[in-house]
């Protein structure tokens, strides 16, 4: 697995901030309510993949694993904070997402290639975060998300190959420096509500 993660903090461009480790770690519940949020968006984006690209066989099988497995993780998640006694409840989006997305191209071949792009920054990211946090939480909720890096480090994976089947080398190295840039001005940018993918809270020092 250290070859994975390896990988993965090689790709993104800055380290989760040790002041975002300690917001989540004193905001468990909303921690894990947008996680539970973030496990149904990533099999939703998945789904829509599959069917927006549906003549796309390695892409279609990809995605429809990756849907299931995302479903799954959002099945555990809910688990776990029905055992905690954590209840659903609405939370606003942040912008992370927002702030990848409109860097997405509008037609396509290039639209698929940076939605793949995108897709390998999150899945990066969720990886890189479950590392993160694993050593500050309790032993139940940290052996858990030492289980799911392992996943997102598969699905980041997935996406990158998906995305180098789609784009020359010299395109793809230009996107994802793109994409890395963005990536890391969002998680090291103050940000005005804590979420799974956020930057720091405002008011919260950074380190």
């Amino acid at each position: 697995m250290s070859d994975d993660l390896d990988a993965v903090r090689a790709f993104l461009g800055c380290a989760t901030p040790d002041a975002w480790c300690a917001a989540a770690v004193e905001d468990l519940e909303t921690l894990l309510i947008d996680h539970a949020n973030c496990e149904k968006k990533a099999a939703a984006t998945a789904i829509s993949l599959l069917f927006r690209y549906d003549d796309e066989p390695a892409l279609v099988d990809a995605m429809s694993r990756l849907a299931r497995e995302e479903l799954r993780h959002f099945e555990q998640v809910r688990r776990l904070m029905a055992q905690r006694g954590i209840a659903p409840r609405p939370l606003s989006a942040g912008r992370y997402a927002g702030g990848l997305r409109a860097l997405v191209r509008a037609r396509d071949p290039d639209r698929l290639v940076d939605l793949l792009v995108c897709g390998a920054f999150v899945e990066a990211r969720s990886c890189e975060r479950f590392a993160a946090l694993q050593p500050h939480l309790d032993a139940e909720l940290g052996d858990f998300y030492g289980r799911l890096l392992r996943s997102e480090a598969r699905h980041f994976e997935d996406y990158l190959a998906l995305a180098a089947a789609h784009a020359g080398a010299a395109e793809l190295a230009e996107r994802i420096a793109r994409f890395r840039e963005a990536e890391a001005e969002l998680v090291r940018a103050p940000d005005a509500s804590f979420r799974f993918h956020s930057g720091v809270p405002a008011g919260v020092c950074c380190a």
